[in-house]
């Protein structure tokens, strides 16, 4: 169980920070985290309902960085 956290944890800050330099945004590891675990909840909503599916850690992480993404640019839509 804790090492499922941590997994989560780690692909979560591996997606958030990806998906930063992606968008050229410059936080802190922290926030990375948050954004990649949620950005992972928005790419798999995203991805089921086209019935896209992968497999595996990269796959997770292609996920969560696509949905990270979407999730920045979606908050820095309405924060600016």
């Amino acid at each position: 169980m804790l090492v499922h956290i941590v997994i989560a944890l780690l692909i979560g800050a591996i997606s958030g920070f990806i998906a930063n330099m992606i968008m050229g945004n410059k936080t802190n590891l922290i926030r990375n985290i948050v954004v990649g675990i949620i950005g992972g909840f928005v790419g798999r909503f995203i991805f089921d309902l086209f019935n896209i599916s992968f497999a595996g850690y990269l796959g997770t992480i292609i996920v969560s960085i696509i949905g990270a993404c979407i999730l920045i640019l979606i908050v820095d839509r309405f924060i600016k």
